[in-house]
């Protein structure tokens, strides 16, 4: 991505944009997944960020260990059940309330890595939130959503160990070369689900142009953008910025979808975003005499 000669935009700016694609991204296969399903949704999705990425990194697939395609492999396996679950969920569960619910995911994997009792008592918090944006203290529990709540936690959980998966990669690929050949992968194993389970749907024009608009948003433009801004921009700052992501969630859903969220729910919604800043701000704060450059970035906050 470039930008005019002599312009460098504001990190924290890069970072707020791919949070704000990501979440627009999510709204728009909030309108495809009624259409083809989960899988066919994120079976474009990947297979257009594949193309796209392996086209413009052309990723080396020669001299690869076996342990590299072992790695790889585990990360394109959690990168495609983290997608579909969160698809499958948004399904079920307005934008923002599914988002708050898989952010528990990364938020207790900083928690428990970091070992600090504050990020401990902010997850309890963030717990206290879910269960205000799932209803489970407002709604009776028979028109609770739990399908869609259970699909988010999962997804949640994939997200912890795509983080993971996400840092074993980037230590043996270079570049992006990783996550092109993880598309890559997902995409022949969701794809032929997808088309299975949509039939013509998925290839109708629509269906087309919405997967290329999701794969843009929610895949290539935000990890381009992140990439810019993590030269520049301290850990924790990145940490505290990706905590938005439900809020812009939430207003993804207000403004494309038309979803209202309750008094409850915002309030559950403000609950993980405060817990957020607190585990993901600190995780990475470097200690006196330390530097904060961006080599010390978390791994894997933005799904892919």
């Amino acid at each position: 991505m470039r930008f005019p000669v002599g312009y460098r935009p504001p990190p924290p700016a890069l970072v707020l944009t791919a949070v704000v694609s990501v979440q627009f991204g999510g709204a728009l296969a909030s309108t495809l997944v009624p259409t083809i399903g989960a899988f066919g949704s994120v079976g474009l999705r990947l297979g257009f960020a594949a193309v796209l990425l392996c086209a413009l990194g052309r990723p080396a697939l020669r001299g690869r260990s076996r342990a590299d395609w072992r790695v790889v492999t585990a990360y394109a396996a959690t990168l495609a059940t983290m997608n579909v679950c969160f698809y499958a969920a948004i399904a079920h569960l307005p934008l923002g309330v599914a988002v708050t619910c898989e952010f528990v995911g990364p938020l207790s994997l900083s928690a428990v890595l970091s070992r600090r009792w504050q990020d401990a008592a902010a997850v309890v918090c963030a717990v206290g939130g879910v269960l205000l944006v799932s209803g489970a203290l407002t709604t009776p529990w028979s028109k609770m959503p739990v399908t869609g709540v259970l699909l988010a936690l999962a997804a949640g959980a994939c997200w912890a160990a795509y983080i993971m998966a996400s840092g074993a990669t980037g230590a043996r690929f270079a570049s992006l070369d990783g996550l092109a050949i993880a598309l890559a992968m997902g995409t022949v194993v969701v794809l032929p689900i997808g088309v299975w389970r949509a039939g013509d749907a998925l290839f109708s024009g629509e269906s087309l142009a919405k997967g290329f608009g999701i794969a843009l948003l929610s895949s290539v433009l935000p990890y381009s953008l992140e990439l810019l801004a993590l030269r520049r921009l301290a850990a924790h700052v990145f940490g505290i910025l990706m905590s938005l992501e439900p809020a812009a969630g939430a207003l993804a859903g207000l403004l494309v979808l038309g979803q209202r969220l309750s008094a409850p729910e915002l309030v559950g919604m403000a609950l993980v975003v405060l817990a957020s800043v607190i585990v993901l701000g600190a995780a990475r704060r470097p200690r006196s005499g330390e530097s904060d450059g961006g080599s010390g970035v978390p791994e894997g906050l933005t799904p892919a």
